[in-house]
């Protein structure tokens, strides 16, 4: 699986203007839904199914990194948005930092595999500081597409 097979590209905020953990949620969330991808009336329930998810654990995993996920009957496929937040944002991650990039993960209930799957290609491109760098400097969506596409090629290094 690689990354622009779950990634919408119409679903990328290359500067998400957010101070908080829930107002980045959201952030996502509506990309998502701006994208097409998600109905409007699931905004909602999303965004809450995430956040309870986030109240069992912060999905900060460390290095300017959060990796919010949620399973949810209104997605037919895995589905992902990525935001970069240039002055990072308080997700209460592991090592107490601030968070920049972002990918937001949503699947349906019925495809645990793919939910896993896309959760450890993500966590495996983002233990490449130089795809980390090189994302937090992107500043538009063209940019961070390529990157997705020179990692899902093994061009990063």
């Amino acid at each position: 699986m690689k990354l622009m097979d779950f990634v919408v590209s119409d679903a990328i905020v290359p500067d998400l203007q957010v101070t908080t953990k829930e107002g980045a949620i959201r952030g996502l969330v509506i990309a998502l839904k701006g994208a097409g991808v998600i109905a409007a009336d699931s905004e909602e329930g999303i965004v809450a199914a995430i956040l309870k998810r986030e109240e069992l654990g912060s999905t900060g995993i460390g290095n300017g990194v959060a990796v919010p996920h949620t399973k949810h009957a209104s997605v037919a496929k895995l589905v992902a948005a990525i935001a970069l937040v240039k002055d990072g944002v308080d997700f209460q991650s592991l090592d107490g930092g601030r968070v920049h990039i972002m990918f937001l993960l949503v699947s349906p209930p019925d495809r645990p595999g793919d939910h896993l799957r896309g959760l450890e290609n993500i966590s495996r491109h983002l233990r490449n500081h130089n795809f980390c760098n090189f994302l937090k400097q992107a500043k538009t969506k063209d940019e961070v597409l390529t990157l997705l596409n020179e990692a899902d090629n093994n061009q990063l290094g």
